[in-house]
Formats: C-alpha cells, structure tokens, sequence
C-alpha cells in the first residue's frame, strides 16, 4: 500500500512550533515506554502488540474506536501499590474506571475499593466484592444511596457534610444499622494542579475545613453519636500530583486536628486516610514517581508528624486510581480524514480526524488536559509533521492530542494509539451528538476479553420514549 505525504508542500520551518516540552523525534516508529503499558511492542514488520495481539487483530475483533486494556499491567500496578504500601490499607479508587472484571481483578491483587456513588457500589457488590473492603465517598450521597451502603455493610463510610451525619443517624436509628466512618476534612493545600481536580482549598465542595472548626465540630458530633463510630480522617488534595510536598503538609495539618481531638476526647483515632491523586506520564514532561518513592516519602512524612504530636502511629489508607489503571489502556482509533490548514503567520497545522473524539475522552476539552499519539497499524520512514487529533463532534473544541508529532504520510485507514488512556475516559464518556461509547477489552497473552461491550444506536433509543 502506498502511502501519500498528504503534508504535501509543508515544510517544517512552516509549521506552527510545538509547547516548549515537545521534542520533535528523530524517528516516529519509536515509542516512549514511559507513555505505554508494559506488553506494548513494535514488531518486525511496524504493527504494534500489546498483550500478545496486534492491533488491527484486535480492532478486527472488537471495532473502532476501542479502549484495549493490557491486563498484566494493571495486575502488576495494584501490586506494587500492595507491595509498596504493605500495611497500610490501598483502596483502588474505582472513578478512575470501574467494571465487575476490574474490581475483582483489584480485589486478587490486594486492594480494597473505593467507591463514590450508588452506581459504582452496585457494580462492586455485583462483583462479589466483600462489603468490608468498600470505602463509600462522595460529597452528595443520597438517602438511598447511604441505605444501600449500611444495609451491606460498607467497611468505611467518608461523611461529608453534617446533613449526611443526620441522614446515616436516622437510617441507623430506623435499621438498628451501625455505621463505621471517616470525616473528610479540607487542609487549605493548594495541590499544583488544575483547578477542577484540586480538592483541598477552601473554596470548593468537599470536606469540612479545619482552618474554620468545622471539621472538629464534625468529628464531635460523629464521636457522641450512639449510631455511629468514627475511625478516622480522610484527607485528599488533588489528581496528577509528582511528589510528596503537598502530602506532607496535609499530613501535618491533619495529624495536629487528630491531636486537638485525642486532647478533648481522650480518644485517638485509628485511622488516616491520605486519599490519591498520584500522577501517571500522559506526555514526555511528565515524571510520576513510583509506588516505592511514594510510599518511602509518605511513610517518613507520617512518622515525623505522628512523633511530633506524640500521637502512635494510626492505620494508613491511600487511595490510587489513575496511576494503577491509567497506564494500563490505549485508545485506539481510526484516522477518517486527514486535513491542512493554513493559520496567522505563514503557518500551516495538520489536523488528523479520527472515529472518537470528545465523547470517549472529555479531559482535553474539559481542562487541557495533554495526551501522546502514535501511529500503530505500520512503520513509517516519513519526516516527522506537528499534527493536531481532532474527534468527529461537532464542536471545535473536539481535541483529543493537542500538539504531536506523526509521520508526514498519516493516511485515512491508519490505526492511532492514544496511551495512558484508562483513566476517567472511559469513565467520563458521554454520547454527545448521539455517539456510542466504545467498548473496553483487556488482553493477555494473545487472548482478548471484553470488559465492557460497544454500545450502540439500538441501546440509546431504548430510552427515547417518543414515537
């Protein structure tokens, strides 16, 4: 098959420059495997692998677009979060994606499950997921949805607001149900992140502050509730965080409540949960640190502060998402139309079309969030070309990938791979423009099962209930 320069007359020095962390590479076949999961391979002939499958096998079997999720990798992930983290309890934070397969396969590594609504607890429980394992969050949870989680007798629930408190009091009450929970508290950590995923400053809509008493006010409360017991503190700052600085101070803010509280109560709490928020490499500029690091700084950090405060040691939770099942998945798609546009200044941008867009991941339109690309279905000796990935929607804003560099021959009918895709695209997928959500299939030594099935036109008219 012969592939046209459809770059045409472009030539590099008429290109728009990339961002300041975007190298142009000296070979577009090579993949960074810092970006993809761990069975991702080129072979002799330039198709990618993953799993032990080639990709146009996989697309043959599944369609496109497809998210394909590489399950030793995220086998290996959660365990090395267990194994890092041995004594503590890891709970996988099921927003990130969840399907029963998911959280069994979570559950076999180790972790427990974090869950953030009903939705997400039914499919855990569905699962066959031991209920004691299951930690309930969200800031919102309804009379129902607190029912369904006494009555099967969730391990932790993470209270939220003092109208949560009085709701899980009244169905303990009506029930003769028990509740075993955590009071979620805002430390004021502004986390280095976007705005929309940092969750530990003042003004947003989680936790109870510390800086204004009402997390102590809280914790009272829960403490002289004949229905409830209060185990502990649940702290988070943010998503796609790089180190450990801002846990530390958290860390410190918390621990000092949890003291003010043992001084009041006499009683210590037996538990902290640090929450997650660790960051995966959706580009080159990202440096993510590993499970060992973090678990080595977020131990020293507890010791220092536990000593400072002449506190024991509690229980210590945290809870990854993304950086277990982020790394695992590829999104796969299919270039329809590949297009140049001449822009200001004499520059021209490549804009490559693919079968998916903005309804199969929401992030870049949502916040900027950054993502890598690669050409899967072949190897290429054509000069790199700046390109943008561009959806199907009919919004301009539909970018999938930004700013990448793909070969200058990109073709209607080549396969691109979108890595680190497994965490919230899935999740956050919508039908805008009455799209159906692609499938999830994970693969493992050649074999391919799905994990979630395509849907399709015929499952969205199910709702429809017009003539």
């Amino acid at each position: 098959m012969t592939h046209m320069h459809v770059a045409g007359a472009i030539h590099a020095d008429a290109t728009l420059p990339g961002p300041q962390w975007l190298q142009r590479p000296d070979d577009t076949d090579v993949l960074d495997a810092d970006l993809w999961s761990a069975t991702v391979e080129r072979l002799g002939d330039g198709e990618v692998s993953v799993g032990g499958m080639r990709v146009s096998d996989i697309i043959s079997a599944s369609g496109s677009p497809s998210y394909v999720l590489d399950e030793s990798d995220f086998r290996a992930r959660a365990r090395a979060f267990a194994t890092a983290f041995d004594g503590w309890k890891v709970y996988y934070a099921a927003k990130a994606f969840l399907s029963r397969t998911i959280a069994r396969w979570a559950v076999e590594e180790g972790l427990y499950l974090d869950v953030s609504t009903g939705g997400e607890l039914h499919v855990a429980l569905s699962a066959g997921v031991n209920p004691g394992r299951i930690a309930l969050h969200g800031n919102n949870k309804s009379t129902s949805e607190l029912a369904a989680a006494l009555e099967a007798g969730v391990g932790r629930i993470v209270v939220d607001s003092m109208d949560e408190i009085s709701r899980i009091e009244k169905l303990c009450s009506d029930n003769d149900w028990h509740a075993d929970v955590l009071v979620r508290v805002t430390t004021g950590v502004e986390a280095h992140t976007h705005e929309y995923i940092a969750t530990a400053h003042e003004d947003q809509k989680f936790g109870f502050s510390i800086a204004n008493g009402r997390a102590m006010v809280a914790m009272v409360r829960c403490h002289v509730s004949r229905h409830i017991t209060l185990q502990g503190v649940h702290s988070h700052i943010g998503s796609q965080i790089f180190d450990t600085d801002g846990f530390e101070v958290a860390a410190r803010r918390t621990l000092k409540l949890v003291s003010q509280f043992t001084e009041a109560t006499g009683l210590q709490l037996a538990e902290l949960d640090l929450g997650g928020g660790f960051g995966i490499a959706y580009t080159s500029a990202d440096t993510p640190a590993t499970p060992d690091a973090l678990a080595l700084g977020l131990k020293e950090i507890v010791d220092h502060e536990t000593s400072a405060y002449a506190l024991s040691v509690p229980t210590l939770a945290i809870e990854p998402g993304r950086a277990i099942v982020g790394p695992t998945t590829m999104a796969l798609y299919t270039v329809g139309t590949v297009k140049v546009v001449d822009v200001d200044g004499g520059h021209q941008r490549v804009y490559v079309s693919v079968d998916g867009g903005m309804s199969d991941n929401i992030r870049p339109a949502l916040y900027a969030a950054e993502y890598s690309a690669a050409l899967v279905s072949r190897s290429s000796s054509a000069p790199p070309v700046l390109c943008r990935v561009v959806g199907k929607h009919c919004e301009g804003g539909d970018i999938l990938v930004r700013d990448v560099f793909l070969p200058s021959d990109i073709a209607p009918g080549d396969l691109l791979g979108v890595p680190a895709s497994g965490a919230y695209s899935r999740s956050m997928a919508s039908n805008y423009n009455h799209v159906p959500r692609p499938p999830v299939v994970a693969v493992n030594n050649g074999h391919l099962t799905p994990l979630l099935r395509r849907e399709t036109i015929e499952d969205m008219m199910r709702l429809d209930v017009g003539e």
